[in-house]
């Protein structure tokens, strides 16, 4: 595992990851509970909906911590190999721009991830 910046690639370390990998299983966790309330109450289908924003946090943070890419940090110019909240600036205006595509990727492929999962429980028979 790599222990330092790289540019459009590696923002965080260890402490990060395990950080977004606890996102992950809230977001998760939120999601499950969210989708059996729903079904155990005979709610509309349309109601599943809902489940995008928690489906969106369990996305978010399950591709941030496979990618070791922190999504704020990399639109804002930093990164943390430190102590938890011990961020750093990038200095390098082209490491910027790669860190802010890398984000930019991350928000699309979370995106696409929690719509697919929202729409997955749309079409359930339950």
């Amino acid at each position: 595992m790599s222990q330092e910046y790289i540019a459009g690639s590696c923002n965080i370390g260890t402490g990060e990851i395990r950080r977004r990998q606890v996102v992950a299983l809230a977001g998760a966790a939120i999601s499950l509970t969210s989708i059996v309330g729903l079904i155990s109450t005979d709610a509309a289908k349309s109601a599943r909906f809902s489940l995008f924003i928690p489906l969106m946090v369990f996305a978010i943070g399950f591709i941030q911590s496979r990618k070791k890419f922190c999504l704020a940090y990399g639109f804002m110019g930093t990164f943390n190999f430190g102590k938890l909240g011990q961020i750093s600036r990038v200095s390098d205006p082209i490491a910027k721009k790669a860190d802010r595509k890398t984000a930019l990727t991350i928000l699309a492929q979370s995106t696409a991830l929690a719509l697919g999962l929202t729409l997955a429980t749309l079409v359930l028979p339950l």
